[in-house]
């Protein structure tokens, strides 16, 4: 199992950094298009460019975010039940969010190959859609193994 939670924390990390990296490309290139639309001379398909990072950070952050717990976490409830309540009520959680991130994942996973199979690309660079489909469907799919690790934290009594 400790070798599973290491798979995992790495391959998060290693999402997170490239959701890092996408929001250093946004940064940058919104930055730069300001720049150059003051001489006249704007980046073509900044627009376009920008959503794609902007879908990128922010899917791609989520697994090491809800791995370092670092979404807004209220506990005023949870924190009056007793240990047993507590862990029965953070698996339930866990599990229909892993409901949810399944469903949703494996959905992208569709839409990404039917806008492959009609070869939709976007309107100014003609980009694929699909690309940023198909890799936001396996991040939610890699979620729902970050939910799982979260479920064995709870039972080792190392998630608190």
């Amino acid at each position: 199992m400790a070798k599973f939670l290491e798979t995992i924390k790495k391959i998060s990390g290693a999402l997170h950094a490239v959701a890092g990296g996408s929001l250093m490309l946004l940064m940058s290139l919104t930055i730069a298009d300001i720049i150059l639309r003051f001489f006249k001379n704007p980046i073509v398909g900044t627009y376009e460019l920008v959503a794609y990072a902007g879908a990128v950070a922010i899917g791609f952050s989520i697994p090491y975010t809800s791995w370092a717990r670092g979404h807004i976490y209220v506990d005023f409830f949870t924190g009056k039940l007793p240990v047993a309540g507590r862990r029965i009520f953070h698996v339930a959680t866990r599990l229909l969010s892993m409901a949810l991130f399944l469903i949703v994942g494996w959905n992208l996973i569709k839409m990404g190959k039917d806008l492959q199979i009609s070869g939709e690309v976007s309107l100014t660079l003609q980009f694929p859609f699909f690309y940023i489909v198909y890799g936001l469907g396996g991040v939610c799919l890699i979620q729902v193994f970050v939910l799982l690790a979260d479920i064995f934290k709870v039972f080792t009594g190392n998630y608190e």
